[in-house]
């Protein structure tokens, strides 16, 4: 079922010599404008019983919520319509799924 347990693994962060690294482009990358790069993350929030998954997509310059679906399963259709509903309100330039900016 591709069920896994929530909590750290040992030496996870270790890198290994047969893994390819492969470099952040967005690293030094200037976000100059609203629209120019979105990002869109998955969390989980603790609850009484169980847990509630949040999808997001965020605009780097201006912090705005772009869209956002909170569901109690961690399906992959909750995150296609928040997706599908980000995509309908614009086209950014670039779309990230990886590490937000540092605070400049």
């Amino acid at each position: 079922m591709g069920i896994w347990a929530i909590y750290p693994k040992p030496r996870l962060s270790e890198n290994r010599e047969n893994h390819r690294k492969y470099p952040y482009l967005l690293n030094n990358f200037k976000v100059e404008e609203p629209g120019q790069v979105w990002a869109a993350d998955i969390t989980y929030i603790p609850m009484r019983e169980g847990f509630m998954y949040l999808a997001a997509t965020l605009d780097w310059y201006s912090r705005y919520v772009v869209s956002w679906k909170l569901s109690n399963s961690l399906e992959s259709s909750f995150c296609l319509e928040m997706l599908e509903e980000a995509l309908s309100m614009g086209n950014p330039s670039i779309f990230n799924t990886g590490t937000a900016p540092s605070a400049s």
